[in-house]
């Protein structure tokens, strides 16, 4: 079983992608416009680094639901591999 701190800090980190993602896009389309001024665009960039670090997706981690487990997670069933092979048997 994974570390409850484990477990709290990336629920926290879900919770947080969630909050931040509307204005995370928002930027992230200024930065992205090919007709954006350069002001636009650095604006948005000095906007973007205020933002946490915890609300980018990618820092999310996909976890087993049952051990909280972080490698060989499978998507399809929210396990990872030990806990499928198991519940298989």
């Amino acid at each position: 079983m994974a570390k409850e701190a484990k477990l709290a800090r990336n629920a926290k980190r879900a919770h947080m992608v969630e909050q931040y993602a509307a204005k995370r896009r928002e930027l992230m389309a200024v930065i992205n416009d090919g007709e954006a001024s350069s002001d636009a665009k650095a604006d948005a960039y000095r906007r973007l680094y205020r933002i946490p670090r915890d609300s980018s997706a990618t820092r999310f981690v996909n976890r087993c639901q049952v051990t909280g487990r972080p490698r060989a997670y499978m998507r399809d069933f929210g396990v990872s591999r030990i806990v499928f092979r198991e519940l298989a048997n």
